[in-house]
C-alpha cells in the first residue's frame, strides 16, 4: 500500500504548491498542531514478557487551514509501543500516520488522503481515532461532502483501510444522504420542531484472496466479493424532546468473527430524551443480530472493523466501577438502556443551601434467541457450522443469558462553599464469561465516595474512597486516592487499588503534573493491575505494568 501513499502525497504537494500562488491577502493560513507522547520505563520483568527497558507511544501532527484549503500530516513513533498494544498484528512502526488535503467552499468539500467519517449512529461506518485503544481505522481515498439544495447533504467516499502500518485489501465505497425537513416546511420551525431523515449505503469490496476456507476435507467456502450494508434512520426533536429511531442491515459476510456463516446482520435502536431545567430522562433499546463489519474477513483482533455499535451501557470513570466494564456483543444481544436525573432545588428540605443533583441509571444486556440452522445448498453440512446459515432468531425472544446488569445511583451535593460531595452506589453483574472467555457471572456491590475541598481560591483538594465486594472472581478491592490541585500549574496524585480478597494486592500510584501556557507534562511512578480498557463501547486489554511512566503533551 506505499504507492497509495505516495500517490496521495503527490497529489497533496501539487494541491498545496498552486494553493500557493494565490494572493496571500486573500487566503490567510492558520497552522496548529500537537505532540503526545506517552513513556513508560519497566522496573522489572513485564507481565507480556517483555524485556524492553523502554516503551513510548508517540505522535505529532500539524494542520494548515485557509479560507478554501486545509492540509495536514501526521507522524508516529510506535516502534516500542507500551504494554497491550498489538504487536503481533502490526502495530509496531514508524513513520508517516496520516496525511491529507481539503478543499472547502460553503456547500461543497473534497478531501483527498486519510480521512475519517460517520453515517448515522455508526451502524455500518464509524472511522475514527482513539489512542488509548490504539485505534485508528481511518480510509485512504477520496471524500465529498456536498449540500446542493436547502436542507439536503450527501456525503460519498471510497477508500481503504488503515490497519496499523498496512491497509486492507478491501475498497470500502459509500454514500450518505440527510434530509432536514424543518428546512422545507415553514409549519416545523414556527412549532419549534426538527425532523431530519438519513440513509447510507457502503459497499466492501474483497477478493476472496488467497487463503481459501475450507469446512471440511469436500467443502471450501464461496466468500461474496461484495458485501452490502443499508442504514435508514429519522431524528426529530421539539424543545426539550429528542427521538432517534434507526435500523440497518448488511448482506452476507462470513468472517472469521462469525465463524464463518452466511447469515444476513441487522440492528436496530430507538432512543428517546427529555429534558428540562433540572430534569432529564433518557429511555433506549437496541437489538443487534450478527452485525460485525469489517474490512479483512480474516481479522482476529479489533483493528479492522468498519462499523460501530454504541454501548447501552454507562461509561463509567471511577476505578473500582471500570474493573468489569462492558462493551458491547456485535454477535448479538438486546440491550436496555434508562436514565433519570433531577436537581433538587436550593434551600429547600432536601435541596438544602446548595441544592442537590440525583440521577439514576439502569442497563441490561441480554443474549438474543439463536437457534442453530443449517444451509439450503449445503444441507449435509453440522447445523450452526461454517458455511450455514449459523442460526435462526426470532426477534423479541431472548436467549439463554445475560450479558450485563448495571443499577447505578449518583448523588451530588455541595454542603458548604468549600466542600462538595459525590456519592455512587452500584449493583452490577458481569458475565466474564461471554466477555473474557471464563470467569461466570460476577455480581459485585459498589460504593464510592468523592470530595472536593477548596483550602484556598488557588488550592484544591480531591479525595476518593471506593470499595468492591463480591463472593466471586478475585474477591473484595478497595481505592483509595487523594489529589492536591495548586492552580494554575501543579497538581499531585496519589492512589493505591487494593485487591483485599484472593490476591492481596496493592497496586500503588503516583503522579506530579505541571501545566505552563499549552505544555503539559506528567511524571509518574507505580504499579497497573492487569485489565480492560473500555472507550465508546471498544474495549483492549492491557497487561499489569510496573515502572516509571512520562507523559508530555502540547498543543499550538
Amino acid at each position: 500500500m506505499r504507492h497509495r501513499l505516495l500517490l496521495m502525497s503527490v497529489i497533496m504537494t501539487a494541491a498545496i504548491s498552486a494553493n500557493a500562488q494565490e494572493d496571500g491577502n486573500d487566503n490567510k493560513y492558520i497552522v496548529s498542531g500537537s505532540i503526545q507522547s506517552d513513556m513508560l520505563v519497566p522496573t522489572g520483568k513485564q507481565e507480556d514478557g517483555s524485556n524492553e527497558d523502554f516503551r513510548t507511544n508517540s505522535y505529532a501532527e500539524v494542520n494548515v487551514m485557509s479560507k478554501n484549503l486545509d492540509f495536514g500530516a501526521r507522524i508516529e513513533y510506535l516502534d516500542h509501543p507500551l504494554p497491550g498494544f498489538e504487536v503481533d498484528r502490526g502495530f509496531k512502526g514508524w513513520g508517516l500516520a496520516n496525511i491529507y488535503a481539503k478543499m472547502h467552499t460553503k456547500d461543497f468539500e473534497v478531501t483527498l488522503g486519510n480521512y475519517y467519517e460517520q453515517f448515522g449512529s455508526g451502524f455500518i461506518l464509524r472511522t475514527y481515532e482513539e489512542r488509548s485503544l490504539g485505534i485508528d481505522n481511518s480510509l485512504l481515498g477520496a471524500r465529498i461532502v456536498a449540500k446542493p439544495f436547502k436542507g439536503v447533504r450527501i456525503k460519498a467516499l471510497s477508500g481503504y483501510q488503515r490497519h496499523y502500518w498496512s491497509y486492507n485489501d478491501a475498497l470500502v465505497t459509500g454514500a450518505d444522504l440527510e434530509l432536514s425537513l424543518d428546512q422545507w416546511f415553514k409549519s416545523f420551525s414556527d412549532k419549534g420542531m426538527n425532523l431530519t431523515l438519513g440513509g447510507s449505503w457502503v459497499n466492501k469490496h474483497e477478493s476472496e484472496g488467497d487463503n481459501d476456507i475450507f469446512v471440511d476435507a469436500t467443502h471450501k467456502l464461496k466468500l461474496p466479493v461484495n458485501v452490502n450494508a443499508y442504514d435508514v434512520r429519522a431524528m426529530f426533536q421539539k424543545g426539550g424532546l429528542n427521538i432517534l429511531a434507526e435500523y440497518a442491515q448488511k448482506s452476507q459476510d462470513p468472517t472469521f468473527k462469525n465463524d464463518y456463516i452466511y447469515r444476513k446482520g441487522y440492528v436496530g435502536m430507538l432512543s428517546a430524551s427529555y429534558s428540562r431545567k433540572g430534569m432529564s430522562m433518557l429511555v433506549q433499546a437496541k437489538r443487534s443480530d450478527n452485525f460485525s463489519f469489517m474490512s479483512d474477513r480474516t481479522e482476529t483482533g479489533s483493528g479492522s472493523y468498519i462499523n460501530h455499535l454504541p454501548a447501552f451501557t454507562e461509561d463509567h470513570t471511577y476505578t473500582l466501577a471500570a474493573i468489569y466494564p462492558y462493551a458491547t456483543n456485535r454477535n448479538g444481544e438486546w440491550a436496555y438502556q434508562a436514565q433519570f436525573g433531577y436537581n433538587f432545588k436550593r434551600k429547600t428540605a432536601i435541596g438544602g443551601k446548595y441544592g442537590m443533583n440525583v440521577k439514576v441509571n439502569f442497563s441490561h444486556v441480554h443474549a438474543i434467541d439463536q437457534s442453530p440452522r443449517t444451509s439450503a445448498s449445503m444441507p449435509d453440512l453440522a447445523a450452526g457450522s461454517k458455511g450455514t446459515d449459523g442460526y435462526g432468531s426470532a426477534f423479541w425472544k431472548w436467549g439463554d443469558q445475560t450479558f450485563y446488569q448495571d443499577l447505578n445511583i449518583q448523588l451530588e451535593r455541595r454542603f458548604t462553599k468549600n466542600f462538595k460531595l459525590n456519592l455512587m452506589y452500584m449493583n452490577q453483574f458481569y458475565n466474564k464469561t461471554v466477555v473474557e472467555g471464563e470467569g461466570g457471572m460476577i455480581h459485585s456491590d459498589i460504593f464510592v465516595a468523592d470530595g472536593l475541598f477548596n483550602l484556598t481560591p488557588k488550592t484544591k483538594l480531591r479525595t476518593e474512597l471506593q470499595y468492591l465486594a463480591t463472593a466471586d472472581d478475585e474477591g473484595d478491592w478497595a481505592f483509595a486516592l487523594a489529589e492536591l490541585s495548586l492552580a494554575p500549574h501543579w497538581m499531585f496524585t496519589a492512589s493505591d487499588t487494593w485487591n483485599c480478597g484472593e490476591t492481596k494486592s496493592h497496586y500503588w500510584q503516583t503522579y506530579v503534573t505541571y501545566n505552563i501556557k499549552s505544555h503539559r507534562i506528567q511524571l509518574g511512578w507505580g504499579r497497573t493491575r492487569a485489565g480492560y480498557n473500555c472507550s465508546g463501547g471498544v474495549c483492549r486489554y492491557i497487561p499489569q505494568t510496573k515502572g516509571f511512566t512520562l507523559s508530555y503533551n502540547y498543543n499550538f
